[in-house]
This record gives structure tokens, C-alpha cells and sequence, in this order.
């Protein structure tokens, strides 16, 4: 029997749409989770459920770092005071869509579970999307693939 991302993925998942507020995608990953997993990534859909993006902790966190740190790789100079008021007001006025990854790779339910873990591994993804008929019906995390794998070994 061939082992599928349909035999893996989580069936409840976090969406928000890229006009939700970034202040509902913070609040979603300092206080939700998924089967007592905290949850770092959220997919972005339109209203009928197909998938636009996807937004991290990752994104937040690159999308607050300062531009000059990125360039010169020095972060000696930055007090932790300035990063924080900064980031409140960064913060303030965004929605998802503007920081959130907008190429997503996904997989089908009936994608093999290796090609899944091929995938995750070269593109260096912790979650996949799973999508039948352009909508979202599951997640794949790296987490429950790795327990899967071992479960069976």
C-alpha cells in the first residue's frame, strides 16, 4: 500500500485572507495551537479556499529585521529600545499580504509521502500545504512526517 500526504496531513489548519490584519497572524502564533502544537506558519487564501501564500514567524521576523543588518551584517550598533518601538510601528498598518511568502509550494492528498519529504527537504520547508481542486484541505509538517516515518521503522 502506497503511503500518501493524505495518510500524514493535519486536517485542521489556521487560513487568513491577505487583507486580514498582521495583528490576527500575531496573535494566532503567540496564542493558538494545533493539537498542543504551537503553530509558526499560516496558509492565506481567498474567500473560496485557494491558497495565495503562506506567512511565518520567519516572514514577521525578516520582515522586521533592519535593512542595513541585511547589507552589512553588523548588528552591534542596534539598540534592542529602537527595534521595539520600531516594530510597533511598523506593525501597526500591515496586512498579511503585504509580508507573506506568495509562491507556495504544495502537494495533492495523493502525492507519495517520499516525494513529500523530497520536497520539504530541497525547498527547506517545515509545512506543506496539501490542495485537491485548487482548495486547501491539509497541512503537511515536517514534525508529523518524521514521527510517521518513525513509527514505522
Amino acid at each position: 500500500m502506497k503511503t500518501t500526504a493524505k495518510d500524514v496531513m493535519a486536517t485542521s489548519f489556521k487560513t487568513l485572507r491577505p487583507d486580514s490584519p498582521i495583528s490576527e497572524a500575531l496573535e494566532i502564533f503567540k496564542t493558538s495551537k494545533l493539537d498542543g502544537k504551537t503553530i509558526f506558519g499560516i496558509m492565506v487564501t481567498d474567500k473560496g479556499g485557494s491558497i495565495e501564500g503562506m506567512i511565518s514567524m520567519y516572514d514577521v521576523l525578516l520582515f522586521l529585521l533592519p535593512k542595513h543588518v541585511k547589507i552589512w551584517g553588523n548588528i552591534s550598533d542596534i539598540e534592542i529600545e529602537g527595534i521595539i518601538d520600531r516594530i510597533a510601528g511598523k506593525l501597526k498598518n500591515l496586512f498579511v499580504g503585504d509580508i507573506m511568502t506568495p509562491k507556495v509550494i504544495s502537494v495533492t492528498p495523493d502525492t507519495h509521502l517520499m516525494m513529500v519529504l523530497d520536497i520539504m527537504i530541497k525547498k527547506h520547508v517545515r509545512r506543506l500545504p496539501v490542495v485537491s481542486n485548487g482548495e486547501a484541505v491539509g497541512m503537511v509538517y515536517i514534525s508529523d512526517l518524521f514521527n510517521h516515518l518513525l513509527e514505522r521503522a
